[in-house]
């Protein structure tokens, strides 16, 4: 069963998260659905910057970094690694 959803900045490092919605709009919105921020698609939290923004992810083989504001906005289930 997946846990509750949580935003991609609260997700900790190593945790895999399934997109379920994207509280952003317009350019933004667009810019990060391109990226692979699409809802049901699988992201895996890479690591921090030691201010904590910003922060990796791997979305598609792909290693994208997003700021913890954007993060904020993106958000997901926690499932099993």
């Amino acid at each position: 069963m997946a846990s509750a959803e949580t935003n991609l900045l609260e997700a900790g490092i190593g945790n895999h998260v399934r997109i379920t919605r994207l509280e952003v709009q317009g350019v933004m919105r667009r810019r990060l659905l391109d990226l692979g921020f699409v809802p049901g698609n699988r992201i895996e939290v890479l690591q921090k910057s030691p201010l904590g923004d910003p922060i990796a992810f791997r979305v598609n083989n792909t290693t994208i970094a997003l700021r913890s504001e954007e993060s904020s906005l993106i958000w997901g289930e926690r499932i099993g690694e």
